[in-house]
């Protein structure tokens, strides 16, 4: 039978100590019952490795935020990050407009400097304070060149910031270029004279 035990009729010492090997065999694997019944599951892979759940679940739960973070930031800048820090600057100045008093007084400084910045129409100071204004604002220009034409050079680069405009080859490109112009004209002077009639 499924417990060990012989099945049909059966005298009644075989049947004890047939209850007395169960018995033992129960008491002998007991303690492996007890074992089993507190033991947590081994999860192995493919290869039949243990599996560490609990660093896998921290890995993907790391990866699946550095996602989400790398989404974010294609979110942020899909929306366009000019824009967005345009938004909070106008969210911003209508908080402060908010906190002011309804009245506003003729010694009110935001306002003073508010129509000030205005430019109106017809405005005969408007074209010195954007003067002032260009200045304070502009870059240093790089230095130009201001001496004679210098030579011509293949890449039409005007002296300035980066060359001054001193030729310091040797004459090859100038040689080179002759040749090139003269091969030029003796064509054409062939051809000219070939169709001559």
């Amino acid at each position: 039978m499924s417990s060990g035990v012989k099945a049909g009729l059966v005298s009644a010492d075989v049947l004890q100590r047939e209850k007395q090997e169960v018995r033992k065999h129960e008491r002998s694997t007991k303690h492996l019952e007890e074992e089993s019944r507190n033991a947590q599951t081994v999860f192995r892979d493919k290869s039949g490795r243990k599996r560490n759940l609990a660093q896998e679940q921290l890995e993907q739960r790391l990866k699946a935020e550095a996602e989400a973070k790398r989404e974010e930031q294609y979110a942020k800048w899909g929306k366009g990050l000019a824009q967005e820090r345009q938004q909070q600057q106008n969210v911003e100045d209508a908080v402060k407009e908010m906190q002011k008093p309804l009245a506003r007084y003729i010694d009110d400084q935001d306002l003073d400097r508010m129509l000030r910045e205005q430019e109106r129409e017809g405005d005969p100071m408007a074209a010195l304070i954007k003067k002032r204004k260009a200045k304070e604002n502009k870059e240093k220009e790089k230095p130009r060149y201001k001496g004679p034409a210098p030579p011509l050079n293949r890449f039409n680069i005007w002296p300035g910031h980066r060359w001054d405009g001193v030729d310091r080859s040797n004459g090859f490109e100038q040689q080179r270029f002759a040749r090139i112009a003269n091969k030029k004209a003796v064509q054409e002077l062939a051809y000219k004279w070939s169709i001559e009639d």
